[in-house]
């Protein structure tokens, strides 16, 4: 029976061959950055890729002093190290120590310094952007004149709506003098005064897509007065013009969609819209008619000559019960009723006499407890500087100034002395006794 193994020896025996091999332990790979993720603990985990294959890769934080620049998507670049299998997992990937920028590499960095330039200068601010038009009747297109990019928005163009007017502009979007043939187109198509344009090419490399990273080009989305979208390569694909432009399509399919109406949903919503309407205008009549035929029986039965019948009507009858209530009442009632209206006003004028004794009573005991009327037997009323009453003499100290109110007037004086009643005499004034107070009282 053959030898059986478990994964780790298998992973285990697989890295000894990575490690044994000289070439894998000295290699450089060149290839495009995609995936790139700095992690918090200082390493950069990436995948280099080219047009078929890709490899993850790692760069430890204790390399990356050798790194000029910051990693970045899209840099092509030629990563050294070794080539070594991760054992807990089984897969492999390059362990870089150097990395350094290769060929487009230089592209890169030309299209992020246009792309610091531009934005410092406010042409990516969202304030420039220009609505695109919901209902385009023209549309104008700047792209090659045999390239798949004008057969996908003619097809997707004529499917949506063939009422729409298409405009090509055939321009060079690939070469030494593309950018001014694309700008150019730029500028004639918006003095037609169309709808919106359409600016773009297929995909490719970037190398391919250069002409739209040109300042020259960004310049004439930007200037454009029609409301332009972008749409340049592959979804993946982005470009200065893109940043620049009123909107940004991944494809080029995806601009003929955003530029060109559907009809076939247009007119499938007209028509919803007109049903809708006409029910709602039915609803409505029905409503009406409905709360017509009600007023209607309200005016008939609140008719003001059916109204005005009923109150004759019960003001004769009304006319005829008063008659006969008067009529029925004899001589003795009325002697009766004439009888107790006399035995009342007997009663309310003893009480009023009973009433104003009462009065003149409580009005003389108030007179008797006025204090003014104490206060003309002799005696004043002291008080202090707040107009308090004062009752004790603990009340005052020398210096203090005090108002006395007597029969016909007031006083006020200060205190020079202050004598205290004897015991026995609390209430009593000096050199008077208890007794003659009481009496004069």
């Amino acid at each position: 029976m053959a030898s059986v193994y478990s994964v780790t020896q298998v992973n285990a025996y697989i890295k000894n061959m990575f490690a044994q091999d000289f070439a894998l332990n000295r290699i450089s790979i060149k290839g495009e950055v995609s995936n790139c993720k700095y992690h918090t603990s200082g390493h950069i985990y990436f995948t280099l890729k080219d047009g078929t294959s890709s490899m993850a890769a790692v760069m430890f934080a204790g390399h990356r002093k050798g790194l000029a620049f910051r990693l970045e998507e899209g840099q092509q670049v030629v990563a050294k190290g070794s080539v070594e299998v991760y054992e807990r997992d089984g897969r492999y990937q390059l362990y870089a120590q150097e990395i350094t920028k290769e060929g487009i590499g230089d592209l890169f960095e030309r299209f992020q310094k246009l792309r610091d330039e531009l934005e410092e200068m406010g042409m990516f601010s969202p304030e420039y952007k220009k609505p695109i038009p919901k209902y385009a009747k023209t549309v104008g297109i700047v792209t090659a004149p045999t390239g798949a990019a004008i057969r996908d928005i003619m097809n997707i163009s004529a499917r949506r709506n063939p009422y729409v007017q298409l405009y090509l502009y055939p321009a060079l979007v690939q070469g030494e003098n593309a950018k001014e043939s694309i700008g150019k187109g730029i500028r004639i198509l918006d003095q037609m005064g169309l709808d919106v344009l359409i600016v773009g090419r297929g995909g490719g490399s970037i190398e391919d897509l250069w002409a739209f990273n040109e300042e020259a080009v960004a310049r004439a989305v930007f200037n454009c007065t029609t409301p332009v979208i972008s749409a340049v390569g592959h979804e993946t694909d982005v470009t200065i013009t893109d940043y620049v432009a009123d909107m940004r399509a991944p494809t080029p399919s995806a601009a003929a969609e955003l530029a060109v109406f559907d009809y076939g949903l247009f007119q499938e919503q007209t028509g919803l819209y007109g049903n809708t309407l006409l029910r709602t205008m039915e609803r409505k009549l029905e409503r009406c008619r409905y709360h017509g035929n009600q007023y209607a029986l309200k005016l008939k039965l609140f008719d003001p000559k059916r109204r005005i019948h009923e109150s004759r009507q019960r003001l004769v009858d009304i006319e005829d019960k008063l008659k006969s209530l008067i009529l029925s009442r004899t001589a003795a009632e009325r002697s009766r009723a004439e009888e107790s209206r006399f035995r009342m006003q007997q009663l309310i004028e003893k009480q009023a006499v009973r009433d104003r004794h009462r009065l003149e009573l409580l009005i003389s005991r108030l007179d008797a407890r006025s204090p003014l009327k104490r206060i003309g037997g002799g005696y004043g009323y002291v008080t202090d500087e707040k107009d308090k009453r004062i009752d004790s003499v603990k009340q005052l100290h020398t210096g203090d100034r005090i108002g006395v109110r007597l029969r016909d007037g007031g006083i006020e004086a200060v205190i020079s002395s202050i004598a205290r009643a004897k015991s026995g005499l609390s209430g009593t004034f000096p050199g008077e006794e208890a007794g003659d107070r009481k009496d004069s009282e």
